[in-house]
């Protein structure tokens, strides 16, 4: 039997192995790349305050195409309503390359089922590549005797209303990954919306809140830290950065799965040249070391995808979040 690495196993999951780097498929599309060139610096709408994942991610993937293209590549953040703002300047942005953008699991799938009056919809956003994806971890308070998953989930049930979960905010994977794990069990627990995983953290020492979830990369100084006590990681696979955490299908929770991802997109009706030009400047960069190591340093698992790879992600991404958003009955105006 092979086994493939996580890495391996991931690409495959989203459109991307070793194999599918060097296939023919990729050849031509990156023979097809080198006809398109931008004429002037480019734009990348990052629609998230600067210095958080998303600014540190987009940074990259700005320098990576301005690398290979050979035009600087301005990052603009246009922050506001769970990305919506920024992401309604891209998808509005004149369609011939030289504006790209920043789409995460939060905007280009939660938000289409969360607010009623988005600015944008999927058929505005033109796929280019998924650079990567971040786990989501669950963690307790160090108070609360819980060592495992499965413990905690008793607890809860013994005590109805007596649990508050943490999250970054309304909306987020983050929130919505404890409606799951409330919800798929029948739990009675409490959201707390927060700012922040400092805010949170200060909260769970007040007593406050008892469990939090956070992107893995946030997360981990305070797991290694030993403020918090993680339970488990909503990814397939265990995460190289806390192998000893197991994952919600480990635990024995496979419907608790979720992960934060971060691609580039485009508005629609931009030109395929060009699409197919940044996309194979982002594959490319997918597989420096150099490159690879930054993703690490986040707490990133790499991917690297095409455009149509990203594209058939994105529209499973929108089925999966539209039925938890749904179940959670959770909508903002």
């Amino acid at each position: 039997m092979t086994t493939l690495s996580r890495r391996e196993a991931l690409g495959a999951a989203l459109g991307l192995t070793g194999a599918a780097l060097s296939a023919p498929a990729l050849a031509q599309g990156m023979a097809q790349a080198r006809e398109w060139r931008p004429t002037r610096p480019m734009r990348y709408i990052v629609p998230f305050a600067p210095a958080g994942t998303a600014d540190i991610l987009s940074r990259m993937m700005a320098e990576a195409i301005s690398a290979r293209l050979g035009q600087p590549v301005i990052v603009e953040n246009r922050a506001g309503a769970g990305g919506g703002i920024g992401t309604e300047v891209l998808a509005k942005a004149e369609p011939d390359g030289h504006t790209i953008g920043l789409v995460t699991v939060g905007t280009g799938a939660i938000n289409y089922a969360m607010y009623r009056n988005l600015g944008y919809r999927p058929a505005d956003i033109a796929a280019v590549s998924n650079i990567c994806t971040v786990p989501n971890v669950i963690m307790v308070a160090n108070r609360i005797p819980a060592r495992t998953l499965g413990e905690l989930v008793e607890l809860i049930r013994k005590t109805p209303g007596g649990f508050n979960f943490g999250s970054s905010g309304v909306g987020t994977s983050l929130h919505l990954t404890g409606e799951m794990l409330k919800n798929g069990n029948g739990l009675d627990m409490t959201h707390i919306p927060f700012r922040g995983a400092a805010q949170m953290l200060l909260e769970a020492a007040a007593g406050r809140v008892e469990i939090l979830v956070d992107n893995l990369p946030s997360g981990l100084p305070q797991i290694k830290d030993g403020r918090v006590r993680a339970l488990a990681v909503t990814d397939t696979r265990r995460s190289a950065s806390l192998p000893d955490v197991p994952t919600t299908t480990e635990a024995g929770f496979p419907d608790v799965q979720a992960v934060a991802w971060f691609g580039t997109v485009a508005p629609a009706r931009t030109p395929r040249p060009a699409i197919e030009a940044i996309s194979a400047a982002l594959q490319e960069a997918a597989r420096q070391p150099a490159f690879l190591a930054k993703l690490t340093e986040q707490g990133a698992e790499p991917v690297g995808n095409s455009p149509d790879a990203f594209e058939a992600f994105i529209k499973d991404e929108i089925t999966k979040w539209d039925d938890v958003v749904r179940k959670a009955k959770v909508q903002i105006e």
